[in-house]
């Protein structure tokens, strides 16, 4: 048992003790952690939006067509 992780039955059967710490993440590695989720977030975000403004491609238009027509006949015979 390394000590990253509590678990005291584990701690028992491996006949080690109970008092195992859990590491505590430096102060540094969790800014640096946050902000690169910040990061990636807007990065994500910008790139969502980028794709959002792009146009529709002409071959899926011509798709929804053909199934909206497929959808239109088949209501005139039911």
């Amino acid at each position: 048992m390394d000590g990253r992780y509590w678990d005291g039955p584990a701690a028992r059967r491996e006949g080690g003790t109970l008092d195992v710490k859990k590491e505590q993440p430096d102060k540094e590695k969790t800014i640096a952690a946050t902000g690169a989720t910040a990061r990636d977030r807007r990065e994500l975000r910008r790139m969502y939006d980028d794709v959002v403004q792009e146009p529709v491609p002409e071959d899926f238009l011509e798709l929804l067509r053909k199934i909206d027509a497929s959808k239109s006949k088949k209501d005139e015979t039911t």
